[in-house]
């Protein structure tokens, strides 16, 4: 089961450092992320999503894969690869998997115009590796999924490596 975490920052340039952060700590396997979005408050007021992933490519990708193996099978493998890329596509496209985008968008709407916040859906988390990673960046916990011993853990994790910081 996944893990929702919902960071603010100060502005958008920081959520989207955190959020680059995150992404390279997963290709590093040391946390494993389901969905991965920055939300930004603009001036004015309205929502902006960043959606850091595109389903239907990976769809198409995917689809592809299988298609051209089910057509190696049937000796027609172009047209297999054609066929699975459309249909990945199309499933992808359909799909919206991850942090639900209305609730980001009503969280967002709490943050102060030119503010922006990191939405992580998580597997898999290594807070001893990640935390000193993204303490430096500060934010706040907007919201999370955590028990309340694990989101105190974190919140005295964050502090910890926040105080602990070279000058």
């Amino acid at each position: 089961m996944s893990d929702l975490i919902a960071v603010a920052y100060d502005d958008l340039p920081t959520a989207e450092q955190a959020r680059d952060r995150l992404v390279r700590l997963q290709r590093e396997h040391v946390v494993e992320l389901a969905d991965i979005a920055v939300v930004e408050r603009k001036g004015d007021g309205k929502i902006k999503l960043h959606q850091a992933h595109n389903l239907t490519a990976g769809g198409a990708l995917g689809g592809a894969a299988w298609g051209g193996l089910i057509g190696l099978l049937f000796f027609v493998p172009l047209l297999g690869m054609a066929i699975g890329s459309a249909t990945g596509a199309a499933i992808g496209a359909a799909t919206d998997a991850g942090v639900d985008d209305d609730f980001m968008r009503e969280l967002g709407q709490q943050l102060a115009p030119g503010n922006a916040a990191l939405f992580v859906l998580v597997d898999k988390r290594n807070p001893d590796k990640v935390v000193p990673e993204l303490a430096p960046l500060g934010g706040r916990l907007l919201r999370t999924s955590l028990s309340d011993e694990e989101e105190r853990h974190l919140r005295d994790a964050v502090e910890t490596a926040r105080t602990h910081q070279p000058a």
